[in-house]
């Protein structure tokens, strides 16, 4: 995979975010430097047309995180009163009703398995409900709508592993929908939170997540769910041997890094912390650049920063210090580093804590 270098981030992602989410800056507000030549992965032909200020175009390929492009289409619902007749499911009502059966549920305080009889009188919550389609993402749904992802989450108390299925209603929060493609944009925000939380495709009711594959040669289908991985974390290593030069917490100037920025030289390998499974490889992500996101046992994750190239593909299995990437100054990096996160659930926690001691 390959990208451009600083600057040339072409999506307008997450900052903070309210919602049950914790907002998940941790980069410098450094202003994107003059675009360098991009660097080819291995077997990526160049495009034969060149931009005006020199960059080679690429071929546009859609975000990692939108196997299906999701439409606004939501049916608003009035809240109302429907009085259980015989044989009638929770999922039934809720076709009927167009409002979400988990909503109704939630409404009502519908304990799982969630029975309901005859006569019984429902709640119908009212609001924006989005059909969901198989391969949808939740982050692509987000942006369908002008709304933070962690908004739809907390309307909708989504919890792990966030994977939607077909058929599922979900609420859309909020009123009205931006009405171009640049209000859209404009209204979107990513950051790592939301591909951790949101990333993983919509799948059919019955069907299981996909397990990992171990050639990068087989890649999933773009609209395949990923099963997370059943491994132990075990010890984890660094991913380059260089020198750290910014740790992890709040800066001098009061910025917040949610990991540590260790200095190589440009094109070292990168190698991954541990074994896990690739949840993620682009570069969605402002000041990062290319990024590698790899999940382990035990809810860890661990995050790549500001590559230069990417050697692996999403729903690959990795083992513990297997090239992943390149060093780079892609994102905002101004020399080239890697920068390296570790999450517990959704929480970043210092690196130093997990690594030997150098």
């Amino acid at each position: 995979m390959m990208f451009a270098k600083r600057g040339a981030v072409a999506l307008i992602v997450m900052g903070a975010a309210s919602g049950c989410i914790p907002s998940s800056p941790g980069y410098d507000p450094v202003p994107p430097a003059p675009q360098a030549p991009p660097v080819l992965a291995p077997g990526t032909p160049p495009a034969t047309k060149p931009h005006g200020d020199g960059v080679t175009a690429l071929p546009s390929a859609p975000p990692a995180w939108e196997a299906r492009r999701a439409v606004a289409n939501a049916r608003t619902v009035a809240e109302s009163v429907y009085t259980v007749r015989p044989g009638d499911t929770l999922r039934g009502i809720a076709r009927a009703t167009g409002a979400g059966s988990e909503a109704i549920a939630r409404a009502n305080n519908l304990p799982a398995p969630f029975t309901i009889r005859a006569g019984e009188r429902l709640t119908i919550p009212g609001g924006r409900y989005h059909n969901v389609r198989e391969g949808e993402t939740g982050i692509a749904i987000a942006r369908a709508y002008g709304v933070d992802w962690s908004r739809i989450v907390s309307a909708n108390v989504l919890s792990e592993p966030y994977i939607l299925r077909t058929g599922q209603r979900i609420l859309i929060p909020g009123d009205a929908v931006p009405r171009s493609a640049a209000e859209r944009a404009a209204a979107f925000r990513l950051d790592i939170d939301d591909i951790l939380t949101g990333g993983e495709p919509a799948i059919k009711p019955s069907e299981r997540p996909a397990v990992a594959v171990t050639s990068p040669r087989r890649v999933l289908p773009p609209g395949a769910a990923i099963a997370a991985p059943a491994m132990s974390p075990g010890t984890f290593m660094w991913p380059v041997d260089g020198r750290l030069f910014k740790r992890f917490g709040a800066g001098a100037s009061g910025e917040r890094n949610d990991g540590i920025k260790i200095a190589v030289p440009e094109g070292t390998a990168i190698g991954a912390a541990a074994d896990g499974t690739v949840a993620y490889v682009g570069t969605g992500v402002p000041g990062l650049g290319g990024v590698v996101i790899v999940r382990h046992g035990g809810g860890i994750t661990t995050v790549y920063g500001h590559a230069s190239q990417l050697l692996v593909q999403r729903g690959q299995a990795v083992k513990k210090g297997q090239k992943i990437a390149l060093s780079g100054e892609s994102g905002y990096a101004d020399r080239p580093l890697v920068h390296f996160e570790m999450r517990s659930g959704r929480t970043p926690i210092d690196p130093l804590t997990r690594l030997p001691r150098r």
